[in-house]
Parts: C-alpha cells; sequence; structure tokens
C-alpha cells in the first residue's frame, strides 16, 4: 500500500506542479500558442508519470479513473481509497508549493493554476464537456493499460489524449478531466467555482467508458485487480 500512496502521491503532484505552472506560464496575449503550451505540458507530464507509475499503482493519478475501476471491479475498494487520498494530497500540495515558489500575483492571476468554466457555457454543457473528454481518456486507458493485450505503449497514448482533449475544450471549461487536478489549485487559491463540474462530468465519464470496456468489448465478467496495468 505505501509503494501505490506514493506513486501515485508524486505522480499527481507533478501533473498539478507541471500543468500549473504551464497554466501561469502562457502569454495572454496568444491564445493560440497559450493553449497549444498548457497542451503539451499536460500531455508530456502525464505520458512520463503514468510510464513511471504503472507498474507500481496503475498510473492512474485522477480520482474520476480510480472510481471508473472501482465500479468495473479492476482495483479493490481499500486500494481504492489509498489512491484518492494520495491523489488529492498530491494536488494539494503541488498547489501550495506553486503557490509559495510563484509570484503571487502570477499565481492570482492564474487561479492557482486552476481551470475555469467559460461565461458562456453552462454548468449542464460544461459537464457533458467534461463526461466525453473523460470518456475519452478512461477508453484509451483501457485500451492501452487495463486489456492484457493492450500495446505496451507506456503512457505515450494517455498523454496524447490529455493534450488532445486540452486542445479540443480547453477553453470552455479548462478540460481538467481529473478531480484531483482541479481540487488542489482551488484549496491554494480559495477559488472554488466550477468545482461540480470537475467532479461530476469527469467521473460520469470515467464509468461509462469503463462499463463499455467491460461488457461491450472485453465481454467477460469483470474480477478485482490491483490497478489500469492488470487484466
Amino acid at each position: 500500500m505505501q509503494r501505490n500512496f506514493i506513486a501515485e502521491f508524486f505522480g499527481t503532484f507533478a501533473l498539478v506542479f507541471i500543468g500549473g505552472g504551464a497554466i501561469m506560464m502562457v502569454d495572454q496575449t496568444d491564445n493560440a500558442a497559450g493553449l497549444l503550451q498548457v497542451a503539451l505540458a499536460h500531455g508530456l507530464i502525464l505520458a512520463l508519470m503514468v510510464s513511471a507509475t504503472m507498474n507500481v499503482s496503475g498510473g492512474q493519478l485522477n480520482p474520476a479513473l480510480t472510481i471508473g475501476l472501482l465500479v468495473a471491479r479492476r482495483i479493490q475498494p481499500f486500494l481504492a481509497v489509498v489512491h484518492l487520498v494520495a491523489q488529492i494530497l498530491g494536488a494539494v500540495v503541488a498547489a501550495l508549493a506553486l503557490k509559495a515558489l510563484m509570484p503571487l500575483a502570477l499565481f492570482e492571476a492564474a487561479r492557482g493554476g486552476g481551470q475555469a468554466v467559460a461565461l458562456d457555457v453552462t454548468a449542464t454543457q460544461a459537464i457533458g464537456l467534461e463526461a466525453i473528454a473523460t470518456f475519452f481518456l478512461m477508453f484509451v486507458v483501457y485500451g492501452t493499460a487495463v486489456n492484457s493485450e493492450a500495446p505496451k505503449i507506456g503512457g505515450l497514448a494517455i498523454g496524447l489524449t490529455i493534450a488532445a482533449d486540452i486542445l479540443a475544450i480547453g477553453p470552455l471549461t479548462g478540460a481538467s478531466m481529473n478531480p484531483a487536478r482541479s481540487f488542489g489549485p482551488a484549496f491554494a487559491s480559495g477559488v472554488w467555482e466550477g468545482q461540480v463540474v470537475y467532479w461530476v462530468g469527469p467521473i460520469i465519464g470515467a464509468i461509462v467508458a469503463a462499463l463499455v470496456w467491460e461488457f461491450g468489448i472485453l465481454r467477460r465478467t469483470p474480477g478485482p485487480a490491483q490497478g489500469p496495468s492488470r487484466r
């Protein structure tokens, strides 16, 4: 359990620290270049950290994925709780590190490196967008990590999916796809706007994708496993 906690903690820490830092560094006068920078930062760090932690904890680094795997009986309940606690703590500590190390004005302007829902997007639309984006993410996780016949490409496909989702819906919802990724900056900045969107949407999307794979593609009765690296 200790190994799993450490892997999930530092993997999520890296995602929030690098992702949040990239958002703070974005030149607000060049939205296209800024969006690409944020997408690449998230995609690259997630690809690296998933690859680094996959053989230890399954490289989940995301409460929505952990809950989806729990519903699909791919992870034992107690281990799921360990992962969830590690992910949330890792995100909070990373956001607090950004607050302590970045210029305060930059941190506050970027809302701690968190996400925001665009003014012309309703809560229902935002939840739907986050659900679909996370569906794609979990679908790729199953196709490249959970399935025993999956290609052995580490976290590359998962990181690319994150980058693609950010490019597609980043300007509308921030493209969180990860409740911990949004909770950490909200905790550090005190800006809680959109938290319902960033929890409900990703969890729904992850569960639906897991069930599609379990009962529509793999076509077998799921059994307990330690994480997405096992079938």
